[in-house]
């Protein structure tokens, strides 16, 4: 039998495979060929990856101490952010971090094929863009250069930016970028700013749980806020870093277990302000200066004049002795701390150095009602509120101005009852001692160190200056110059005789300052609170430059200060061992107190440091006739006593002899 074998049908079949293959080419060049019509456009408008080393990342301006160890405050906007270099960043961060986000980042080319295809098939499941399976490249485009919105266009402009920038960059440098820029929750950018938020310490000191907890916040970081309803979700997302960062290789079983049972203590307060009263004023001048979104960008660094050391005893002082006071009816006191030497501002608190205690009584108006008024600076003082009566605080500058004249401590006036005449509304001006006493002659050095008011008056208005430049509209008293020359910036006319007694409202801070010049034996710097500006490549911006200049002749100063220091001169008024008196120091001090007893003063000063303290009501109320040395001076001694441990013990210059027997008034 004979078979035909025909060629006919394995002819057809290979013809068939053939188109097949063709047609597969065909469609798989065409794909192709619509990929990169796709990728050209797209990327023809995609801003291009190079801009991350051009990019000005927003950075919050930062204010320090005096060692730029202590960060005070950050004034930021929408992004509160500090850059840190990658080495700076913690090993278990990076790990937490790559195995719950990324885990192939060190080995994928921008874009995780893997990932894109889990995410595709669970989305089409759902049925919405809900996964997008992106890379730490995705994300950091997207967190850089687009919107949330989740949009096909949207996720491809992505990838192909992402595979762009991985050609271009090394893993480590993207990582650092994306470390650097993603948010965190709570203005938060970047993981130093997130570390010194919630944990209150640098990125580089966090534990392997605190490290967990920044991994986790990543996913959702308002969701999973520490401060708000799902702290609880938080935390079991951080036991899911843990996990994963074991499965991964890089803790072991024991120190997941260990991680997951340590407890984990956030910032109680998220938006941190330490020495509040002085950092708040140092960011008023700053804002003047630069303008607020300025500072809020730009990452500038301020080094200010503050001793967070001494800062912390003045916070000390102002917290125990609030409660003190508050037995003498006082409510509201302020401190402030100096270097004569430079005007450098060392300390400052208000009330009880709490900025946000509340206002008190309960329910009472600012600005009216309040005994104590937290918001209020009583240091500093506003423009609307300036300052204070001094009282017999005030009486240096006239005998200061008194000794310019050729007058010195020996100089003998006389204390009794005096009537001075007509003085604006009043129509007789006789002023009485604190006691009601009258002593006969006294001499200069008798009558400031015990602070008699007649002989003081009488210092004003017949050594210092006279009458007629107090009635003579437009001339301005030598004292009044001698206060402003020290740095009292309040005074404005119309003067008269109860100048000496503090009549005219003056700020602590100025006043402070003011006797800082008697320290520094006639020489005066106004008060310094910044010390230097750097801008966020290291620039210097500004740095401080004033320097002590002379506005009392040297003798002059070194007779107030020989005085205010007379511990047995002071005696008959104030006892040997008052709250002025320090054992082993040559402390120069003096006390203010006002009428009805509104204003209580205390400042007082070596050669190394000047003190000014304050203790009142901010409604003016009455402290309940107590003295400034029983009220404010109580707080100085409180602070002075341990300030005085931490500057150079110096005594002050012997002023030269001057002209006993000099006229009696």
């Amino acid at each position: 039998m004979k078979f035909n074998f025909s060629k006919t049908p394995f002819k057809a079949k290979f013809f068939h495979l053939r188109g097949v293959i063709k047609t597969f080419l065909l469609l798989f060049s065409f794909g192709v060929f619509g990929f990169f019509v796709i990728f050209i456009l797209y990327a023809k408008d995609l801003p291009r990856p190079e801009r991350f080393t051009e990019k000005q990342f927003i950075q919050s301006t930062k204010i320090y101490d005096r060692t730029g160890e202590v960060l005070l405050y950050e004034i930021y906007g929408e992004e509160k952010r500090t850059l840190i270099p990658f080495d700076q960043m913690p090993e278990y961060l990076k790990k937490a971090v790559i195995a719950t986000e990324d885990a192939d980042f060190y080995s994928h080319f921008g874009i995780d094929l893997k990932g894109i295809l889990r995410s595709v098939l669970i989305n089409l499941r759902i049925g919405s863009l809900t996964y997008g399976g992106s890379t730490l490249n995705q994300q950091l485009i997207r967190s850089t250069f687009f919107s949330t919105e989740k949009t096909a266009e949207r996720k491809i402009r992505e990838m192909i930016l992402a595979l762009e920038l991985d050609r271009r960059y090394s893993k480590n440098q993207i990582f650092e970028w994306y470390l650097n820029q993603v948010p965190f929750g709570l203005n938060n950018y970047g993981v130093e700013a997130a570390s010194q938020t919630y944990f209150q310490k640098p990125a580089s000191q966090i534990s392997i749980e605190e490290a967990a907890v920044l991994a986790a916040l990543i996913q959702a970081p308002t969701k999973y806020s520490p401060y708000g309803e799902n702290k609880d979700l938080l935390l079991k997302r951080k036991d899911y870093v843990l996990n994963r960062m074991r499965e991964e290789g890089y803790i072991s079983s024991e120190e997941e277990k260990e991680a997951k049972e340590k407890e984990i203590v956030f910032n109680k307060r998220p938006i941190q302000i330490k020495a509040p009263y002085f950092t708040l004023w140092v960011k008023d001048q700053l804002e003047k200066e630069y303008g607020q979104d300025f500072l809020m960008r730009n990452g500038l660094k301020i080094y200010t004049s503050l001793d967070w050391e001494m800062q912390k005893i003045a916070e000390e002082t102002a917290s125990s002795t609030s409660k003190i006071i508050r037995n003498y009816n006082a409510y509201n006191e302020g401190l402030v701390a100096l270097n004569p030497k430079t005007g450098e501002v060392l300390a400052m608190t208000v009330g009880n150095g709490d900025y946000y205690a509340e206002p008190y009584p309960k329910g009472c108006q600012s600005g009216v009602s309040c005994l104590f008024d937290p918001k209020y600076n009583v240091v500093t003082g506003t423009e609307r509120n300036p300052g204070r009566q001094p009282g017999s605080a005030f009486k240096p500058f006239v005998y200061a101005t008194a000794f310019k004249k050729g007058f010195d401590d020996g100089t003998v006036v006389m204390d009794e009852p005096t009537n001075f005449g007509s003085w604006g509304d009043q129509e007789s001006y006789i002023p009485q001692n604190y006691d009601g006493l009258f002593r006969g002659a006294v001499t200069l050095r008798q009558s400031l160190a015990q602070s008699l008011n007649v002989p003081s008056v009488k210092v004003l208005l017949e050594l210092a200056d006279s009458p007629e430049k107090f009635r003579k509209a437009g001339e301005e008293p030598d004292s009044i110059k001698t206060a402003k020359d020290l740095g009292i910036t309040t005074l404005k006319p119309p003067y008269g005789p109860a100048l000496v007694l503090g009549g005219w409202e003056v700020k602590l801070l100025d006043m402070t300052s003011a006797y800082g010049g008697f320290a520094s034996n006639g020489l005066v710097v106004p008060p310094v609170s910044i010390l230097k500006i750097v801008d966020s490549q290291g620039n210097i911006l500004k740095e401080n430059k004033k320097t002590l200049k002379r506005v009392l002749p040297e003798n002059a100063a070194l007779l107030i200060n020989s005085i205010l220091s007379d511990n047995e001169a002071r005696a008959p008024m104030f006892g040997l061992n008052s709250n002025l008196y320090f054992p082993g120091y040559e402390v120069a001090a003096k006390t203010g107190t006002t009428q009805d007893y509104k204003d209580t003063w205390t400042i007082g000063y070596t050669p190394s440091i000047v003190v000014g303290t304050w203790a009142g009501n901010s409604n003016n109320e009455s402290v309940g006739e107590k003295p400034a040395v029983s009220v404010a001076g109580y707080v100085f001694r409180s602070f002075m006593e341990k300030a005085l441990t931490m500057v150079p013990k110096e005594d002050f210059k012997k002023p030269g002899s001057g002209q006993p027997g000099q006229p009696s008034f």
